[in-house]
């Protein structure tokens, strides 16, 4: 469980704090904690962390939807806007807008009036993939890892529980072996 994603969100988040993605660095990182805890509940069986871990998953799924119908623009969703992905703190833009497969980068001068100052107003061209397809490819592959990180989740937990002994196996008070006995008497000792 979480083996496959846990290495694809860390690329993920890279991307996203090098768009200045503010709500995708948030959610990754809520997420690889969840993963870690996921694990952590696994191997030590800690229901309450598996179940967590498990409520997580449709969240992330639910949330990887949503990118993929913010990036193909979906219903009123539109890819400009800057308050969902960054909460208007800075402009957003995906790192593959201007560094995704073949795409050509080249500022416009002079740049338009509208142009803020601090900010270089370019033209790209040339992409063998336009970012958005990207950023859809990026959400469905975590999407396919969600679904197959609970099938192995899932084995593991059908395993586990075919290889407890069940006598008195959850049953804190039921059969105990026998116990130790000391042939060492202890006496008191008096000053």
């Amino acid at each position: 469980q979480g083996y496959s994603s846990g290495c694809i969100i860390l690329e993920r988040q890279i991307f996203d704090f090098l768009g200045y993605q503010w709500a995708p660095i948030l959610t990754n990182f809520i997420h690889i904690i969840t993963v870690i805890l996921g694990l952590f509940g696994t191997v030590q069986f800690r229901p309450r962390y598996v179940t967590g871990y498990a409520v997580w998953l449709v969240l992330w799924v639910a949330w990887n939807v949503f990118i993929i119908c913010f990036y193909l623009e979906v219903g009123d969703l539109s890819k400009d806007t800057d308050l969902i992905m960054t909460f208007n703190i800075s402009m957003h833009r995906s790192w593959w807008m201007e560094n995704g497969p073949g795409c050509r980068v080249t500022p416009v001068t002079p740049p338009p009036s509208w142009a803020p100052e601090d900010h270089r107003y370019i033209s790209i061209t040339s992409c063998l993939l336009e970012y958005q397809y990207v950023e859809v490819a990026h959400s469905s592959l975590q999407i396919i890892l969600a679904v197959i990180d609970t099938y192995i989740y899932n084995l593991k937990k059908n395993n586990y529980f075919m290889e407890i002994d069940f006598i008195g196996g959850f049953d804190s008070y039921g059969y105990q072996g026998p116990q130790k006995t000391s042939h060492l008497q202890l006496q008191p000792m008096y000053m």
